[in-house]
């Protein structure tokens, strides 16, 4: 797309629809009725940006998702179902791993929090998942552009923050059992929660599990290593009283997911496949066994007018990889965070807000298997951040400062008496900050601009990789004098929500500074993987979200949005101007009926018909035949819900069925990582395609005591 094309779509007229609602407070009525969320939107709280704010007083872009959309949203994974949103999308590997991408950026770019802390697992490899529970995840907040100045470095492209389930009011006890079922992959799955708030005494507890086969599509049939298995519980256990609130979440989360190789037979062009059960549930070779542990003290106590707030955690994560027996395996990384969160957060006093905070990790990195790909490592980081903020009259201002350090330590390894890893030290010192304005013009129409500076540090496998990454099927290798990234991320926004319409616009530019990415040098290694070594140069980022709901009588809405972003890189000749895994534009368009609020037997019910067109994605990353063009495709989703009621009024149960690719289109998504596996002879087609056609009924059963 030329420049003149992207200037003119930045600055062109547009719209979008108003962010669903939602937030950590019951839902008015339980409702899926669009026209109550477009009157709630302004007053709708979010935690993203610095500390509890409504939404209309935020400068930077905010998506959100409630619970209730959550659950009509089919999907293998809690990344899967938000990238649904405009400017979200995902990288995947086979049906169950999914990475978060947000306006083009994603891998360490992405903060995600879980239980008010961020997730740190092995979040730097392409097939390493998020090691989340969906199930346990109410409502989704997802704050775009550099979010540096809550969490630190890696929030340069945004921060998913998944908010578990609100606590219940005092005095009721209560919970709910789900379950599911999808016809493509057979997946099924369960969950069971119980709950409850007693004189001042809080409990949470929930227990998960979810199992599938190989998925399938016209293509490729069975993909035969996309099974996977996953299985959750979680505890909270706290305290609430007038001096605040101390809670205790534990978690254990654990995925078996099978490895997609892509491998070929050469006269027929069928997937090889290590078990003769393409639909087997078990787990076939090459797998990987991937454990999260995760203990969180979080504590909350009313002090001079404001909020002290402190919290300390203990993550584990280990994944092990088996190639060629499960007895043995190759890969294993184990790795141990202790993070910690202090900070004061002050009332609003005659218009003014502030917010000091003081947060870091302590990480150590251990190989425990026999195979290496990177370093065992140790890190510190710790950041100081302040931010202000005034209301006055129909403005809103805030800023803020961070500064971060972080010290890095890489050991050496010796293999067979030659040198693996050689040991570095290296430090990283950053500098963050935003400045934005909303204006009300009305109680319906908002106004808003932000600019922000972030920062990221490179990650260990950018750093100093060496070895075979059986999971991606290539020979990764570091470079150790990486610089960090930094960026100056202009947005400006507007939203209208009106009875009849609901729009919002949303325009970025994002220079950054020192861009890693990974590309093919040409090479091959011993076992006939490509090689790929990590660069640097400086990139460019624009584009936009647009949406627009009309709603011209009260049960009745069509919905349309587009999305787009264009990713090149500064001073580099055709072959190498794009960068690797920019999403498609994409536009959305949906029609739905609410048929019924006040039903005596069935209640909430709705039909839903959407049409998901992803353009064709010509501008990829070509030296070296790293990635290619991706052709446009078109998905079409039908969908119907209803609550189910007893004769007294109360809601047995939340009833829904999905149809998915409801044509059975053969399509490669281009953020598939499965896109460039090896060339079907039969079809003359390369790398494998994204699952068909599939049915999802779903099925909420609500219990009050």
């Amino acid at each position: 797309m030329k420049h003149t094309i992207i200037l003119a779509t930045l600055y062109g007229i547009a719209f979008t629809l108003c962010a669903p609602c939602q937030g950590q407070a019951q839902e008015a009525n339980d409702s899926t009725d669009m026209f109550w969320r477009h009157l709630e939107l302004n007053e709708v709280v979010v935690t993203g940006v610095t500390g509890d704010t409504k939404l209309k007083h935020t400068p930077s872009a905010v998506s959100l998702l409630r619970s209730k959309d959550l659950r009509q949203i089919p999907s293998t994974n809690i990344v899967d179902a938000i990238a649904k949103l405009p400017g979200l999308s995902q990288i995947t590997t086979g049906g169950g791993i999914s990475k978060p991408v947000i306006r083009g950026l994603g891998y360490n770019r992405v903060v995600v929090s879980v239980d008010g802390v961020r997730q740190e697992g092995q979040q730097w490899g392409d097939e390493h998942g998020l090691e989340v529970d969906g199930a346990s995840v109410h409502s989704v907040e997802i704050l775009k552009g550099p979010a540096s100045l809550l969490y630190g470095s890696d929030a340069l492209a945004g921060v998913v923050i998944l908010h578990t389930t609100p606590l219940l009011p005092e005095g009721e006890m209560g919970g709910n059992v789900s379950t599911e079922y999808q016809t493509n992959n057979g997946l099924a799955d369960y969950s069971l929660r119980f709950g409850g708030n007693q004189k001042g005494w809080l409990w949470d507890v929930r227990y998960s599990g979810k199992w599938a086969h190989a998925y399938k599509n016209k293509y490729d049939g069975y993909v035969a290593g996309s099974q996977f298995r996953e299985q959750a519980v979680k505890g909270m256990f706290g305290v609430m009283r007038p001096w605040g609130q101390s809670r205790l979440t534990l978690s254990y989360y654990h995925l078996t997911p099978s490895i997609v190789e892509g491998e070929r037979d050469e006269e027929t062009g069928h997937l090889e496949c290590a078990t003769s059960d393409v639909k087997t549930y078990a787990k076939a070779l090459p797998y990987q066994q991937v454990k999260h542990y995760k203990a969180v003290w979080d504590n909350s106590l009313h002090l001079g007018g404001g909020e002290l707030k402190a919290n300390l955690s203990y993550q584990q994560n280990q994944r092990q990889e088996y190639e060629e027996s499960a007895d043995d395996y190759g890969l294993y990384f184990q790795t141990h965070t202790l993070g910690y969160d202090i900070r004061y957060l002050s009332d609003e006093q005659t218009g003014w807000r502030y917010n000091i905070g003081l947060n870091g990790m302590y990480q150590r990195s251990l190989n425990r298997g026999e195979e290496f790909l990177i370093p065992a490592y140790h890190l510190f980081d710790i950041g100081l951040s302040a931010t202000l903020s005034r209301t006055l009259d129909r403005w809103t201002v805030n800023g803020g400062l961070r500064v971060d350090r972080r010290w890095l330590h890489s050991e050496r390894l010796e293999e067979e008496g030659e040198v693996r890893f050689e040991s570095f030290h290296r430090h990283f010192t950053g500098l963050s900050g935003s400045v934005g304005a909303v204006f009300n013009a009305s109680h319906q129409w908002n106004i808003r601009m932000n600019l922000a500076r972030g920062f990221r540090a490179p990650n260990l496998s950018e750093l100093a990789s060496n070895g075979e990454h059986e999971g991606t099927l290539r020979y990764e290798i570091g470079n150790s004098s990486l610089k960090a990234e930094n960026s100056w991320q202009i947005d400006l926004g507007t939203d209208y929500s009106g009875h009849y319409v609901g729009a919002e616009l949303a325009l970025f530019a994002n220079r950054i500074d020192h861009y890693i990415y990974a590309s093919k040098t040409g090479e091959w290694s011993d076992e006939g993987h490509a090689v790929y070594a990590f660069r640097q140069g400086d990139a460019l980022l624009m584009g936009m979200e647009a949406k627009i709901d009309f709603h011209p009588i009260h049960s009745l809405h069509f919905g349309n949005s587009f999305s787009m972003v264009s990713a090149r890189q500064m001073h580099q000749p055709e072959e190498s101007r794009w960068l690797p895994f920019t999403p498609a534009p994409r536009w959305l368009s949906e029609v739905k009926w609410e048929i019924n609020h006040h039903g005596k037997v069935l209640n909430n019910s709705y039909l839903s018909f959407e049409v998901d067109q992803n353009f064709r994605q010509g501008h990829y990353y070509e030296a070296d035949g790293t990635e290619t063009a991706t052709p446009a495709y078109t998905l079409l989703r039908l969908s119907a819900g209803t609550d189910l009621l007893l004769k007294n009024g109360r809601k047995l149960c939340e009833l829904y069925l999905i149809a998915d690719n409801l044509l059975n289109q053969a399509y490669q998504s281009h953020l598939s990582r499965l896109k460039y596996t090896d060339v079907n002879v039969a079809t003359g087609q390369r790398g494998i395609f994204n699952p068909g056609r599939n049915i999802t009924v779903k099925a909420v059963f609500p219990m009050h005591f």
